[in-house]
Order: C-alpha cells, then structure tokens, then sequence
C-alpha cells in the first residue's frame, strides 16, 4: 500500500499553527480536518466541506473527528484528554494523549521531567493557595519567584514575578482560583529553544535558536543563536532530544531551555510544547524541511531525511503583534514588502487586538549579520507600535548589537593610530568589528580569556597589534583556534624591524599572518578576505574595492600618458 493512501489528518486546532501545517499538507495532497471555530484560519486555505465546527474540548465534536481520520494530532494542548483517551482504540493520537495530559499540566510536566533525570528550575507545589503558604515557598526558593498557572497558561498567561513580600497577595489575587505551583527564577543569560521531530525510529533534532521574549511572549528568534558556541548549541540539542524521548508519542515538539550565566554554562529546560512550536517558524525558509513538514512526516511515518533538518541559511523571525489600532500589524507588514529577503506571513484573524499574534516575519540572509541588518528596521517599528499601545508601560529592553566577526586588539592605546584606517575599512565592507586593548603583559589572564572566548562568540578572525617585544599576536593565537593576523608597529626608538621579527618567527605549531610594518590597512583586507569566503556581501565589497584600485592606477596611468611625467610630477608636488 502507498505511502499515500491513508493519510487524512484531524487536527484539533484550527490557529496560525494550523494554519502553516494544512500549508505542508497541501503540498504533499494531504487532506486535513480541523476542529475549531467556523472562521478558524486554517479553515480558510484548506477549502473542503468535511471541516467540523465546534470546541475541540467538546466530547461529540472530538468523536466525530475520530470518525473522519486515520490520525489526530494538535496545534494546542489545551484539549480534552479523557475523550482522547476514549477515541483512542478507534484512531491514531500523536502524539499520545498520555503526553499531552502530562504536559498541559506544567507542574505534572516538571515533576515527569525530574523523574527521568532532565534538569529543570526547582519549584514547589501551591496546596492551599495562602499567602502563608507562598511566604513559606518564597523562603525556601528565594526571591524573586515565579508564580505559576499549572493549567490553561501561555504567552505569559498565567504567571505572576512575586519579586518581594509585598507581591505575595497581589498574586494571588492575580491567579485566583487557579492551581498552581512556584519556580525559583533563573538567572539565564540567554534562551534557547530546540524544536524535536520523534519519529517511529527515534529522535531527530532542528538546530539551536535563541528566543527573545517581550511582556511574556517571543518577540525574535536568532537561527542560529547568536555568540553560543558550536559545543553549547550541540548540548542543547542533545538535552532537547533525550527531554522529549522521555514522552510517548509522534511528532514535533517544542523545547525551551535556560542557559545560566554561570560558569559551567548550565542548560535548564524551561518548557515543553507537543506540538511545533512558535520558536520554529523560521524553519520554513531556513531549512530544506519545515517543522511543519517534519510533524507530519513524523505522526504519518513518512521518511525524514535527518540532512534535511539542518540549516541552510541564518534567519531572524519576528512576531507580529496587534497594537493599539486593528490595523496596525498591516503597518509592519506594508514596512516588511521593501525588506530584501523577507518572507511574510499573515494569519488572516481580522482585525488586531493589543498582544495578538497577528502573523510573523522571517529574514533569511547569507550570514548571521546580513539576516539582522535586513530585519533591523521591522524591530523598530514594532517597537514604535509597541509604545502606542495603552496597556503597556514599559519600554522595549535594547535588542544586543549582532556580534562581532572580526575582533581588532591592541597591547596599548597608542597603537591606535595605525589600526584606524583599517578598522574604517571592514566598517565600510559592512563587518562588525569590535575594537579592545589587551595587553600580554599587563593583562595576561584577560588576554588569554578574551582570546580563547572569542571562536564561541561568533568571532571568525583575530586582528592584533603591537611593537616592541610584541608579543600579542602569538599569545592570542596560542589561546584559539580563529586565525590571527599580526600588525607589527613601529616603536619610537626602533624601526620596527624587532616587532615584525618578534610577531612573524613563530613556533610551529602556533601561526600568525603577519603584514608589513604599521600596514593596519592590509590587516583588515586580509581580515575581510578570510571572511569573504563564506558571506558574499563582503565578497563583493572586495571585488568593488579592489575594482577601485584598479580603475584609480588606470586614470593615473592615462594621465601621465597624455601630459608626460615631468608635468605629472610637478602637479604631485603641488
């Protein structure tokens, strides 16, 4: 029997996640039911009369999709687990909806995570909903704490920051009649997600992204996250993969995680969603397969090549959220049609409510600071719409300069004259430059931590200048492994000939490119070249410059021609 033949999807769920999964379904010509609302958006492109209307917590609506379909997967976990689990001898549920119970109840879910040894935040469980009782968790986690919906809580939606004592009985008021549970706030330096496909042959993983949330919703999503090392991003893909093994059933899952600001950089899992995931969305255009496709592919046991999941270009993703007007997302969306390489999605909700998602932009780019230069400008009108809105008081928290690639040091102030033409060069070649002091002698142990630091920050190139003994370009390639241009600089008592020695007679072992005697210009050439091979904006910056030169020597040799080299030269000496 084909693949093919018995394929009819019910999804219970008809939002934007729907909605992007019936657009990976038509394409392969798999037909899809959505239980939801008669308007759903993802009713509106999957034209067929078998949609059914009605809650998809509703026990007759539920056991009619279960008719209808060969598999019912969600698009939203807060669904009825108990008809699930009557329907379930009669039609596939993927995933299973033993998961789906777990995970909606974000306690239970933390509780089966700490079962099966995955490392999250510690919390505590909220029995009797006292304010004596919260003092008691407060003293135990500290504060801050988080207090927390265990059911029917997203985007923010049911949580509360107890920061002190006096919070303690707005929060309860806040969350009234709700169960609940406290965590202990994470001192995270950033936060990632994975997105996970479980198939019927085991786990598979999206590459690591970072999320920026505002007023407790993803605002941007980075692909890849930006300065977290190759080995970090690795670890969280495996921590995602083990995590999500540990539930039963099919299907892509969503898995946010803290990274700690400590020194062990310690990875946490935040939260699991079993289903693809808002953190996703860039998968669309960065990579060969969609989380969308891989969900499908995944509860329908179709093939998912693993190449397929990895990523072919950077991205940025920004949400789109109503504001204070019921237009004003067609504002950012009208912006978004002059922006090179963006691709727009609209949800089709009518009009704009303050806080709802109203579609997303993904920016795809040929490097990482390409993808975050071309989205730049949406942010800030996002934030400009954010600030017109009545219900926010607060300003949008600064959004991180992207990283840089190309670090130009120092072993002193003075040093600066020569590196500065240079460092206007990889400006004007449009490559983020960071400029420091770092002395091997002064500052050894700084030194050496800058430098071994830099390859995990997103750092692909290492310029450093010194004179003297100049002993900086060795000891910083010594400490990474990103290729070190040297610029020896010519000391006021010398010609400069000890530095140039000192920097280009390296051990072997240990290399260090080394240009001419205060040739800061050549360094960032060199510098821009090396990057050039992987992002072709710089590439064709080289190509325009070198074409500059070319043309300059070309006017100047026409010039002497006609007017002879003794009048040529009288006019150099003017």
């Amino acid at each position: 029997m084909s693949l093919f033949e018995k394929n009819v999807v019910g999804v219970l769920g008809g939002g934007q996640l729907g909605r992007m999964l019936i657009e990976a379904a038509n394409r392969l010509n798999i037909k899809v039911i959505v239980l939801d609302s008669e308007n759903a958006p993802a009713k509106k492109i999957h034209a067929h009369g078998d949609h059914i209307a009605g809650k998809f917590t509703n026990k007759e609506s539920i056991e009619e999709l279960a008719k209808s379909c060969d598999v019912i997967t969600v698009e939203i976990e807060h669904v009825n687990t108990y008809v699930l689990e009557g329907v379930s001898e009669k039609v596939m549920i993927e995933p299973s909806w033993r998961t789906i119970r777990t995970i909606q109840d974000k306690f239970l879910q933390k509780e089966h995570l700490r079962k099966h040894s995955i490392p999250v935040v510690p919390y505590r469980e909220v029995r009797e909903n006292t304010v004596e009782e919260l003092a008691a968790i407060g003293e135990d986690l500290g504060y801050p704490f988080m207090l927390k919906s265990k059911t029917n809580a997203y985007d923010g939606r049911g949580n509360y920051p107890v920061r002190s004592k006096d919070d303690l009985g707005p929060s309860l008021d806040f969350l009234t009649d709700r169960p609940l549970y406290g965590e202990k706030w994470a001192p995270f330096k950033i936060e990632l997600a994975v997105n996970v496909v479980q198939t019927k042959n085991g786990v598979l993983s999206f590459p690591t992204v970072e999320t920026i949330h505002e007023d407790s919703i993803c605002k941007l999503v980075y692909a890849p996250p930006r300065g977290v090392s190759s080995s970090i991003q690795k670890r969280a893909q495996e921590l995602a993969r083990k995590t999500v093994a540990a539930f039963e059933g099919k299907g892509v899952y969503g898995v946010e995680m803290f990274l700690l600001d400590d020194a062990a950089q310690t990875l946490l899992i935040n939260e699991i969603a079993p289903r693809p995931h808002n953190s996703g969305h860039h998968t669309i255009e960065s990579c060969g397969m969609s989380q969308y496709d891989a969900h499908l592919r995944a509860i329908l046991d179709f093939p998912i090549p693993a190449k397929s999941l990895e990523l072919r270009q950077p991205a940025v993703m920004l949400n789109i959220l109503g504001g204070e007007t019921r237009d004003s997302h067609l504002r950012i969306t009208e912006a978004a049609l002059s922006v090179p390489n963006a691709s727009i999605h609209l949800y089709d909700k009518g009009d704009a409510r303050p806080g709802r998602k109203m579609g997303h932009i993904t920016v795809a780019g040929p490097t990482e600071n390409a993808a975050q230069a071309a989205i730049t400008p949406l942010i800030d009108l996002v934030d400009k719409l954010r600030a017109e809105r009545s219900d926010i008081k607060t300003p949008s928290p600064a959004i991180a300069k992207p990283a840089p690639t190309v670090i130009v040091t120092m072993g002193s102030d003075s040093d600066i004259p020569v590196l500065v033409d240079g460092i206007k060069l990889l400006e004007r070649f449009g490559i983020a430059t960071e400029v420091n002091i770092t002395s091997a002698h002064r500052t050894p142990d700084y030194m050496a931590l800058y430098a071994a630091e830099a390859a995990s920050q997103g750092v692909k190139v290492i310029i450093a200048a010194a004179g003297g003994a100049a002993h900086l370009p060795g000891m910083a390639a010594s400490h990474t492994i990103l290729p070190v241009i040297g610029v020896p600089v010519k000391p006021s008592k010398t010609d400069g000939m000890d530095s140039l020695l000192s920097i280009v007679q390296m051990p072997r072992g240990i290399p260090v490119a080394t240009v001419g005697i205060d040739n800061g210009i050549n360094a960032a050439l060199l510098a821009a070249r090396i990057v050039g091979t992987f992002d072709p904006a710089v590439a064709e910056a080289l190509e325009e410059y070198i074409g500059g030169m070319e043309r300059e020597v070309m006017a100047k040799s026409e010039k002497i021609k006609k007017i002879g080299w003794e009048e040529y030269l009288k006019q150099m000496k003017k």
